[in-house]
């Protein structure tokens, strides 16, 4: 397997993606390569400094980097030999198996849709947060942020990316949707949620338990909360202030130490035809040693052929919009 990483993305870019880089060859065997892609120099300058064996890797030497202000379409269509569009590039001509990134969002986005393209029948990709759980295990919540505005067919398919994606990389059984909502019962919420609710409901082999509440997000009631990419944004806003407040009030805890974004390293594309992992912006070098880990459990997941397969399916497909 063939993992490339964006070098140049990211706040601390490349000094946190090389360190990162180099914990996560320590912890991955030969079987899996990492394409390092970004300013060659740069990368075995500090691989150099912190006596790293450059042989543990690939390099794609660019010349160009996207910044995090750069406009994303304007940017991944003129900097053509920019870390993020070669490997888009890499990606698409299946050079490497997966790609990703701590840098511009934007322009991840962009070559998500027009690089790998969306799985047939995907009306809009989807990215997920993951929630820790009071019992130990984690949930997830989608759409956080890149569809602010959604039809209820969108939210339809939400709860099956999310289903798949639970089952498959975080080996959650026959994971519980729950729709977000303003109260449980099936006709509580605004004219998105209720419309979405009756469709949600109909769709076969996932295991829908209705609605639930924002009270419900740290609790085992459902497993993947589907909402629209504006309220799951402010919830996943919400959640990290709390744990800022709580690390800058000296309070220790071990289930709020689970909040940290650098233990889970990012999340993919959901419903794009390769694996594209993004990372936070200010991503330190634990976080993108996780983004890579997670890079290999999405490929070695098979998730958007699962997702391809899903929607293929008779029974699906018959409730997916035309």
């Amino acid at each position: 397997m063939r993992i490339g990483i964006d070098m140049m993305g990211g706040d601390f870019a490349p000094l946190e993606t090389t360190l990162g880089a180099i914990q996560a060859r320590k912890e991955l065997d030969s079987r899996y390569t990492l394409v390092l892609i970004g300013n060659e120099s740069e990368i075995r300058d500090i691989l150099r400094q912190h006596e790293a064996d450059e042989s543990g890797f690939v390099f794609v030497n660019t010349t160009q980097v996207i910044g995090m202000a750069d406009h994303p379409t304007k940017s991944f269509q003129q900097k053509t030999d920019s870390s993020i569009a070669v490997g888009f590039h890499l990606l698409k001509e299946k050079k490497i198996d997966a790609f990703a990134s701590a840098g511009n969002t934007g322009a991840m986005m962009v070559g998500s849709m027009f690089a790998v393209k969306p799985v047939q029948g995907i009306l809009r990709p989807a990215i997920s947060s993951i929630v820790p759980k009071e019992d130990g295990g984690v949930g997830i919540i989608l759409d956080v942020g890149i569809n602010a505005d959604c039809k209820p067919e969108v939210m339809q398919q939400f709860a099956i990316l999310g289903s798949i994606f639970a089952e498959h990389v975080y080996h959650i059984n026959n994971p519980k949707i729950g729709l977000m909502s303003i109260g449980e019962e099936d006709e509580k919420g605004n004219i998105l949620t209720k419309e979405s609710h009756q469709l949600i409901k109909a769709t076969p082999n996932i295991n829908f338990i209705g609605n639930v509440e924002g009270r419900d997000m740290f609790n085992n009631k459902a497993d993947v909360i589907v909402c629209d990419g504006f309220t799951g944004n402010v919830m996943l806003k919400l959640a990290e202030s709390f744990y800022s407040l709580i690390r800058k009030r000296g309070i220790h805890d071990d289930y709020f130490d689970r909040f940290d974004f650098e233990n889970y390293g990012g999340t993919p594309v959901l419903g794009v035809n390769a694996t594209v992992v993004i990372a936070h912006g200010i991503s330190n070098a634990k976080a993108i040693k996780n983004m890579i880990l997670l890079s290999k459990e999405v490929v070695e997941a098979g998730l958007s052929e699962k997702i391809s397969r899903a929607l293929s399916d008779t029974a699906v497909s018959e409730q997916l919009p035309k």
